[in-house]
């Protein structure tokens, strides 16, 4: 495997330590295994989790999620399992905040440039973008860029 092969995967399993072994029951080798792994039902918990790992707030997480700090709260407290789209969606922002920390080098730099207007992104924050569909692509995209030098 390449170098760049062994940083991908290693992102991808630790999505798995970050959400919870205990929760995400099944191996994740790309990101298609998110639709699997969530149709499978994954445990509320796991929102708590990312939140915990990345020092968030429940309201910026249900922000992020499109669903309401009340929701979070209750969906942990009966354990429930979650629905498919919000549990993709869970996936795919824990593999953005991995991939932008390792972009920047440092999770500190990272944030600080969700929370900037980008030009690349119509001047509009970063952060502002993934709970939009289509968002958190357009946000790797901008990453991407930035990985490989090119002006964004």
């Amino acid at each position: 495997m390449t170098k760049k092969a062994d940083i991908v995967s290693n992102r991808f399993s630790d999505i798995k330590e970050i959400l919870g072994k205990k929760y995400v029951k099944g191996s994740i080798d790309n990101s298609f295994d998110f639709i699997h792994l969530a149709n499978k039902k994954i445990a509320a918990q796991t929102i708590d989790n990312f939140r915990k790992r990345f020092n968030l707030s429940i309201n910026e997480v249900a922000e992020m999620l499109n669903t309401s700090e009340a929701s979070i709260y209750r969906w942990i407290k009966v354990n429930k399992k979650l629905d498919r789209n919000i549990a993709v969606q869970l996936f795919e922002l824990t593999h953005l905040f991995l991939y932008g920390i390792e972009v920047f080098e440092n999770e500190l730099n990272f944030f600080k440039w969700l929370n900037l207007p980008n030009t690349a992104l119509g001047e509009l924050l970063p952060i502002n973008l993934i709970s939009i569909p289509g968002g958190i692509e357009k946000v790797k995209t901008i990453l991407g860029r930035i990985e490989y030098g090119v002006y964004s």
